[in-house]
């Protein structure tokens, strides 16, 4: 998949945000990795199980637009907490729990995601575009561990909540790493339930014509492709299930579905 000397942006995503046991095999593994090479990783979370658990206690109701959380204003200080509070502090310390040294972040520290309002209706929720690295190659100079939270702030300060998968596409791109999206599936599978190693926007719509992509794996099928078109340059999704295949992940090996951009 990859040069060893280019950074690596790691979203964790899905299910393995709430298990801690996943998290601590996770974690454990980036640690091996780290003692045996000198690839840069990158963590970029988002949480929206910690904000569905906080909408429900508060009877707030949760409402969603085109797979986007709509986030209106008077709300963005709690779902700021959240995600850029609890479940960033949570990932910390599982990775502190493993022996490395963490350092939390946001989009919007040391400049380094640029976030605009994404659309009037969808409210405090922003588009994340590359900013400056400069503050997160410090971070990593020291041999720290970075897990960015998809929390960012406008040029007026505002506070703004941005789609997880779009945020890593921003570091990454701010970065120039390669980027691997971590979540509950292990890549796309064929009509005979085999993992493509790789797929194109043509493979993908003829695979969707044939019924053999279907439901919600469309949505994430064409979010990825879209990722690897804007980063330019191939993404991987992959599963956090098989830690053990982690450490080949890091060292530059593909272990799931590669989407190619156009």
């Amino acid at each position: 998949m990859s040069n060893q000397n280019t950074p690596l942006v790691i979203k964790l995503g899905g299910a393995a945000l709430s298990c801690s046991k996943t998290l601590g095999q996770l974690f454990a593994a980036i640690s091996d990795y780290q003692k045996q090479a000198q690839r840069e990783i990158v963590i970029v979370h988002g949480g929206g199980y910690l904000v569905d658990d906080l909408m429900k206690q508060l009877n707030l109701p949760t409402v969603k637009k085109q797979g986007l959380r709509v986030t209106p204003y008077d709300q963005i200080p709690l779902i700021a907490g959240a995600l850029a509070g609890t479940a960033n502090k949570l990932l910390q310390g599982d990775a502190i729990k493993a022996g490395i040294n963490a350092v939390g972040l946001s989009l919007a520290d040391g400049g380094l995601c640029e976030v605009s309002e994404l659309d009037p209706e969808l409210g405090a929720v922003g588009s994340a575009k590359p900013g400056s690295p400069a503050v997160l190659q410090a971070v990593l100079k020291t041999g720290a561990l970075p897990i960015i939270s998809s929390i960012g702030l406008d040029n007026q300060g505002q506070l703004m909540n941005i789609n997880a998968d779009q945020a890593a596409v921003a570091v990454a791109g701010a970065l120039d790493a390669e980027l691997v999206l971590l979540s509950d599936v292990s890549g796309v599978l064929d009509g005979k339930g085999h993992l493509l190693p790789s797929l194109t926007q043509q493979e993908a719509d003829a695979l969707i014509e044939g019924k053999v992509i279907t439901d919600g794996m469309i949505v994430k099928v064409q979010a990825a492709l879209e990722a690897a078109n804007d980063l330019g340059r191939p993404i991987e999704v992959a599963t956090w299930r098989y830690p053990n295949k982690l450490v080949e992940l890091f060292a530059g090996k593909s272990i799931g579905t590669q989407f190619v951009p156009n």
